[in-house]
C-alpha cells in the first residue's frame, strides 16, 4: 500500500498502525478514507492522518473504528500507545519499560516521594514537569505521554495493579492544593477498582525499606519480569537477581502498608484537608 509519507511501518509504530487501520478499514468495506470518516461522523483528515502515521487516533476514534471494522479494540489500543510514544519525548531507557508496562499482567509500584505516574492527574503530573525546568509544550508533551500509559488501566483486561506509596506523598504540595485535593480524590477513586490496590506505608512506620528510591516491576503472562528503577541513572533491566532482590524489597515495603480501605480513609481525608486551604 503505498505511504503519503516517508513512515516506513517496519521501524516506525505509528506507520504500522495506521497500516493496519488502513487495510482494515478496506477490509471492512469502507474504499475510502471520507467513507469511514463519514460512518464515525468525524473529520477526514482524522482518518488521513490516523493512516498516514501523522497522528495516532485517540481512545474514541479508535474505539469508534474498531466497532466500525470489527476489530479487537485491546489489541490496537496497545498498539496505539506504542505508536503515540514513538515521536514523543521519550527518553530511550524508558521505551523498554513502557512495552513491559503495555503487555504486563501485573504491575507493582513503589514511590517514597511521589504519587506514582499511572495513578497522576494531569495538573499534578504538568506541575512536577514545570518544577523540573520543562517549558510549557515540552511539559505539555511529557504529560500526554504519561496520561497515554494510564490507558492500560480502563481495558476491559487491564493489569492488575498494586501502587504502594509513602505517607509524605500524601503531604507534599505539587502545583496548588486543589491540584492536591483533586489528584487524591482520583486515587482513592482508582482504589476502588478491583485490578488496582492502593495502600499507604503511614510515617508512623518511621524508616522502611524502599527509602532508597522509586521503583516499579512489570510482570508478563509468562511471568518474565522486568525492574524500572530511579537512581542516578534511570534504568529498566531483566537481570534476575536484581529483580528477584526487587521484588523481596516490594514485599517488604508493603508488609508496613495500611490495608486497602485505611489507605482509601486516609488519602480521603488528606484531600479534604488540601480543599480546606
Amino acid at each position: 500500500m503505498p505511504r503519503p509519507n516517508s513512515r516506513d511501518p517496519e521501524t516506525d509504530p505509528r506507520a504500522f498502525l495506521g497500516d493496519e487501520l488502513a487495510r482494515a478499514r478496506l477490509d471492512a468495506g469502507y474504499s475510502s478514507q471520507q467513507a469511514l470518516a463519514d460512518h464515525l461522523a468525524f473529520d477526514r483528515s482524522v482518518v488521513g492522518k490516523a493512516e498516514s502515521g501523522d497522528r495516532p487516533p485517540t481512545a474514541e476514534v479508535l474505539r469508534a473504528w474498531c466497532e466500525a471494522c470489527s476489530l479487537d479494540y485491546d489489541h490496537f489500543a496497545r498498539l496505539a500507545a506504542l505508536a503515540r510514544r514513538a515521536d514523543g519525548p521519550v527518553e530511550s531507557w524508558f521505551v523498554e519499560w513502557l512495552e513491559k508496562e503495555l503487555v504486563a499482567q501485573v504491575i507493582r509500584a513503589w514511590s517514597p516521594v511521589l504519587l506514582p505516574g499511572l495513578l497522576q492527574t494531569g495538573d499534578y503530573a504538568r506541575a512536577l514537569f514545570i518544577a523540573a525546568g520543562a517549558d510549557g509544550d515540552y511539559a505539555d508533551e511529557q504529560v500526554s505521554v504519561r496520561m497515554g500509559r494510564q490507558e492500560i488501566l480502563d481495558r476491559s483486561r487491564s493489569p492488575h495493579f498494586v501502587a504502594v506509596f509513602d505517607e509524605s506523598v500524601l503531604h507534599r504540595l505539587i502545583g496548588s492544593p486543589q491540584i492536591m485535593h483533586d489528584a487524591l480524590v482520583r486515587v482513592a477513586e482508582l482504589s476502588q477498582r478491583p485490578t488496582i490496590v492502593v495502600q499507604v506505608v503511614p510515617s508512623a512506620k518511621g524508616a522502611n525499606a524502599g527509602l532508597c528510591g522509586t521503583f516499579d516491576l512489570a510482570t508478563a503472562v509468562d511471568g518474565a519480569t522486568t525492574l524500572r528503577m530511579d537512581g542516578i541513572e534511570d534504568q529498566t533491566t531483566e537481570d534476575k537477581p536484581l529483580v528477584s532482590k526487587a521484588v523481596i524489597l516490594f514485599d517488604l515495603i508493603r508488609g508496613n502498608a495500611l490495608p486497602r480501605d485505611e489507605s482509601r480513609s486516609l488519602i480521603l481525608e488528606m484531600a479534604e484537608q488540601w480543599k480546606s486551604m
